[in-house]
Parts: C-alpha cells; structure tokens; sequence
C-alpha cells in the first residue's frame, strides 16, 4: 500500500506518513546506544511514544465507523495489540527512569518487533478492509474527528478534502435536521436554558462526562477544553463495550449489569494516569419510577485538588 495513492490529509494517508516515521524512529533508536548517547535516546523514544496518538484515532475514530458497518474485528482484537504496545513502552521508561539502560534497548527492540507486527496487519487486513467497507463521506467525516485527538506528525496533516474547513464546537451553530430527538429533549426539572447556553454549561464543567443509554450505547459527551481522555464524534452511538480497553471492559460491564438490576448505584475508581491523580465515578441512571435509563460515566483531574489545604475566603487572582 502506497501513499500517494491517497490524496493528502486521508485519514490512511496519515497512517501511512506515520508508518514510515514510526520506521524511522525505530530504526535510529535501536542504533543509538543509550550508555553513549543518553539524551539522544531519551528525545528518539519520546517521540516514538507519540504513538499513542495513533492509537488513540484508531480506538475512536477508525473503530467505530466499522463497528456501525458490521465489522467489530479491530475493536476486539487490534485494540489488545495497543496495549500490549503501552504496557512495553511503561516498562521503558520505568527502565530510563531506573538508569537500567541495557534493559531500556532490549525492551526497545522488543517493542519495535510488536509495532512492525502491527503495521504489518494494518497494511495487510486494517486498510484495505476499511477502505472497501466505508464511504468517501465517512473518512471525511473521520478527518473531521481527528482534530480533536492529534497525530504523531510535526504538522497537522492537510483537510480532507482540502476545503473542509474544521469548525470549532463552540463555532458550530448550525441547526441540524437529520437527527431525531426524543419529545422531551429540551425538558428540565427546574429552569429554563437555551440550547446554547446547556451546550455552554457542559463545555465549561471542569469534568469529563459521559452518557450511555438503556440499550448500552453512548449518546452523549462534553467537549471540554482540555479532557482527561480523548473523545470524538465517531462515539455517538456506538456500544460501551467496544469504548474502553480489552482490559477494563469486563469491569466496565459488570458495573452496568449492577446497574441495570438495581444492584448498585454507583461505582468509584481512583488511579495516576499521565502523571495526573484520577478520579473515575459511574453513577445509575433512573427515572421517577426507578426504571434504569443508563449510566453517567464522570471523570476529573484531581492533582491540584488533592493538594488543597486549610481555608482560601478571599479572592487570590494576583
């Protein structure tokens, strides 16, 4: 599969431009002795690392738009392949870290064996399935999302098409007519707001919040400015299962099942993440009958929190 058999800014496009970096980084890293030339490893593994933003399109952009066609494969299984991958660049750095640095380059060369695997399936099986299964106007829609989440390129790549120009949520005002709402969609208990400011109320809570309906499917997410974890459009709709990692979508799953038996009502979890403390809670959804209408999935940064002490009553701007 080459390149430039695709316009630039095709989300495969960028894939294939972040293949050959990968190679490249790959490739001068495993060459570079870490005991003579310290910082340079250190600089060529930290930008090998940024492809965690390739993995992070893939999970939620690529994925779901292949899950509404049917083809669930990737989600299941590739996404296993990711985390294999983080949990050997985790031990690398734990390894720089240490100063163990003979272990750092056999870890290395271990994890360039599994990113070459990887490419490997993704120019073989991933690609060209995808490109067979979905429409032009779904990788448009698809470069549209990746804005949100980054690429491991020095430069954004280019709009695709070139005069699809991304508009910022909070510049988008254009009333939508190809999506049925539910009757009572602009209904609260107390109050009266615009569309516009309960869009404004959300982009400004300093939370990440997430909504999965009765049928287990996600129908809604705030776009923060900055988020805990990446979220885009290709989410809306799409099941639960398939939104969280191999490894944590079991607990993920049961937590739901409580849920929709009345078991339990809520569910806390607390953890570092990025170098970050935080602070994961799933709460019950139920309507006035006590019917399960879902989950709420919230998620918050609470470092500085943590580090409060004692009383602020004044005003400290300065």
């Amino acid at each position: 599969m080459d390149k430039n058999q695709f316009k630039a800014g095709h989300p495969v496009h960028t894939y294939l431009l972040e293949e050959e970096l990968i190679t490249t980084l790959l490739e001068e890293l495993i060459n570079t002795d870490p005991n003579e030339e310290f910082q340079k490893f250190y600089n060529l593994f930290n930008h090998l690392s940024t492809v965690e933003r390739r993995f992070e399109r893939k999970e939620n952009q690529l994925f779901p738009f292949l899950e509404q066609k049917g083809w669930t494969g990737p989600s299941r299984n590739m996404w296993s392949f990711h985390d294999t991958i983080r949990e050997i660049f985790r031990i690398i750095r734990k390894n720089i870290d240490e100063k163990d640095l003979n272990s750092a380059m056999e870890n290395t060369e271990y994890a360039g064996q599994n990113l070459r695997n990887l490419i490997a399936v993704e120019k073989t099986v991933l690609f060209p399935n995808a490109l067979d299964i979905l429409t032009e106007d779904e990788w448009m829609k698809m470069r549209e999302g990746e804005d949100e989440i980054g690429w491991m390129l020095s430069k954004p790549p280019a709009k695709y098409p070139e005069d699809n120009q991304y508009v910022h949520p909070s510049a988008d005002t254009v009333v939508r007519t190809d999506v049925v709402f539910d009757e009572n969609a602009s209904h609260f208990d107390e109050g009266y707001m615009t569309i516009d400011q309960v869009n404004l109320l959300f982009r400004t809570l300093p939370l990440d919040l997430t909504y999965v309906d009765e049928n287990d499917r996600v129908i809604f997410y705030n776009r923060g400015e900055e988020r805990v974890f990446p979220r885009s459009a290709g989410i809306i709709g799409r099941e639960v299962k398939f939104c969280h990692p191999p490894k944590s979508v079991d607990t993920v799953l049961k937590i739901v099942e409580a849920f929709r038996k009345g078991e339990q009502n809520e569910a806390s979890f607390w953890f570092n993440y990025k170098e970050k403390l935080i602070y994961v809670r799933y709460f019950a959804v139920r309507d006035a009958q006590k019917n399960y209408r879902g989950v709420i999935e919230m998620s918050q940064d609470i470092s500085e929190t943590k580090k409060i002490e004692g009383e602020r009553r004044l005003l400290e701007w300065e």
